[in-house]
């Protein structure tokens, strides 16, 4: 059993941050817990709220069907009345308007205690945990963990001694020390473990949280963040950083990656490996700034003009965006490609539990090759891929134009030819290395019918295959190269096949009719909200029936 707990409010209330501290409570405690936030582009106001799932089985998704409810505004109780249910139970500090409603009386254990007025939270937070029965002291210690004021916790115990019990929740027996962690972490953990240099970014929701997480690990493992004044500056910076032998990665979403257009293509050209994080968000163009999409996977596949090969991989949750950001940086440092890390802004801001993470199997490679008399910067080697020099004691060409071997500008028609082709048939290597070391695609279940999808749809759908017995799913991770023969082979084998993604054009249906030659019907949603269980449960029945 699961349950949904609201968190609701306005901008600058402090809501993403409680919800954080409730997961992370919730996880101590012996529960799993899923934090969805949902915001709009506010400093204050507006109307802004988190969901927080949790069940003593592992949980992937929020649901949007309220057992509990922590109220900070009651313009956010009006706004969402219909989506509590019938017995929820509210916490909050105005008049109770239900049996099962807890008013806390917050501005009496403020004035007490002489806490500022965004401590409000924790008394809510200790109100809630009363209203439970749950145990004050690991919410105190979390608090203890996170906050920086420590009159927060005098203000969570007076809360919780000051409200009312309603509702028992049994607590998990078995304590098992687990890792509660956001998508945006787990790309930061990965360019850690990696051995990142160089990490350059432009601001831009919802690649921004990437700056500041590793902004804030930055002296404690020895690298360099920097923000510079455009996302064109950006990418030129971390080329040049690469090319003199750092490890780099650049952040951005769609609008700024639009303007690095003419640097992937450069690259492209130059082979100095570069490494992107592209985190989608609802467009065309400024959109819906702080709502998620999958609309830019095509973008991922298609930017920059003429044919050179990338890499784009699609993590599903925060445990496939850690290990997927390593394979991002071997694959591009390996075989000086550019290696995109598609994720969006459901995956960046959104908390997942697991059990616990294996030590990764890649080991961290900078692939320069020792100093050589007469380096050729593009040698046409036996598997084509390019040997990798930096300028210390040898010249390494970096060249715009089409170039020989050596990197010198030429228009020859035969050496453009082979240059041409060079950097195609690379990727052929590339091609069975990552299908011989990396997962490329994932298959969840044991259906005789089958959903596709690709990111992070991949919550609620392995929440739904709970329901949705006679379904398998097949989720999609590396998009380019693509596992077409994977992919073919689980159509073939399905009775009937369906795609789920969050666009309004099916972008992935169209990559695996190019790849694969199937067309396949589609469940979208492109409101800029991602897909829950219930939604998908209701859909893909509706969809079998359709079919029938």
């Amino acid at each position: 059993m699961s349950f949904n707990v609201f968190i609701g409010g306005e901008a600058s209330q402090g809501i993403e941050f409680s919800a954080k501290l409730l997961s992370k409570a919730l996880v101590k405690l012996g529960f799993y817990a899923f934090s969805y936030r949902d915001f709009g582009s506010y400093i204050k106001g507006g109307k802004n709220f988190n969901v927080v799932s949790f069940s003593e089985k592992p949980i992937y998704s929020h649901e949007l069907s309220f057992d509990f409810a922590i109220l900070l505004t009651r313009e956010i109780f009006d706004a969402y009345k219909n989506l509590f249910k019938e017995n929820c139970i509210y916490i909050s500090e105005f008049e109770p308007f239900c049996e099962r409603c807890v008013k806390v009386d917050v501005k009496n254990i403020l004035s007490e205690i002489g806490a500022k007025p965004i401590a409000r939270n924790s008394a809510l937070l200790g109100a809630f945990f009363k209203a439970l029965d749950l145990p004050i002291e690991i919410l105190l210690e979390v608090i203890k963990e996170e906050a920086k004021d420590e009159k927060n916790l005098e203000v969570a115990r007076l809360g919780y001694e000051r409200s009312k019990t309603i509702e028992k929740i049994d607590v998990p027996k078995k304590k098992v020390k687990r890792i509660l962690i956001d998508g945006t972490a787990a790309v930061g953990l990965g360019a850690i473990y990696y051995g990142i240099d160089l990490y350059f970014a432009y601001p831009m929701t919802p690649s921004t949280p990437l700056l500041h997480f590793l902004s804030s690990m930055r002296d404690e493992y020895n690298f360099k963040t920097m923000q510079l004044e455009n996302e064109i500056a950006v990418v030129n910076a971390a080329l040049g950083a690469s090319y003199a032998g750092a490890i780099c990665m650049v952040g951005t979403s769609g609008g700024g990656f639009d303007l690095m257009g003419e640097a992937i293509s450069l690259q492209g050209m130059t082979e100095v490996p570069l490494v992107v994080y592209l985190a989608q968000r609802a467009g065309p163009s400024t959109g819906m700034p702080t709502h998620t999409m999958q609309s830019d996977l095509k973008l991922a596949l298609n930017c920059g003009h003429g044919d050179f090969p990338r890499v784009v991989i699609a993590p599903g949750d925060a445990k496939d965006a850690f290990y997927k950001t390593i394979e991002a940086f071997y694959l591009a440092y390996k075989y000086g490609v550019t290696s995109i890390i598609l994720s969006d802004k459901h995956l960046a801001e959104s908390y997942f539990t697991f059990d616990k993470f294996e030590k990764p199997k890649i080991k961290p490679e900078r692939f320069i090759f020792e100093k050589v008399n007469n380096f050729k910067s593009y040698e046409i080697t036996r598997d084509f891929v390019p040997k990798r020099s930096i300028p210390e004691k040898v010249i390494v060409k970096a060249n715009s134009y089409e170039h020989d071997e050596f990197g010198f500008t030429t228009d020859d028609n035969i050496v453009a030819k082979i240059m041409q082709e060079k950097r195609l048939k690379k990727f052929e290597a590339l091609k069975r290395e990552v299908k011989k070391k990396f997962e490329m695609a994932k298959v969840f279940g044991e259906g005789r019918n089958l959903i596709i999808s690709f990111g992070s749809t991949k919550g609620a759908i392995l929440d739904a295959l709970q329901t949705l017995k006679e379904f398998r799913f097949l989720q999609i991770l590396y998009i380019s190269p693509f596992p077409t023969e994977i992919v073919r082979k689980e159509i073939e084998s399905s009775k009937k096949a369906v795609i789920i993604e969050n666009n309004v054009s099916g972008q992935l249906g169209k990559v695996i009719m190019e790849n694969v030659g199937i067309r396949l019907d589609e469940i979208l949603k492109y409101d800029g909200r991602p897909f829950t269980r219930e939604e998908i449960v209701f859909n893909v029945k509706k969809f079998l029936c359709e079919k029938r």
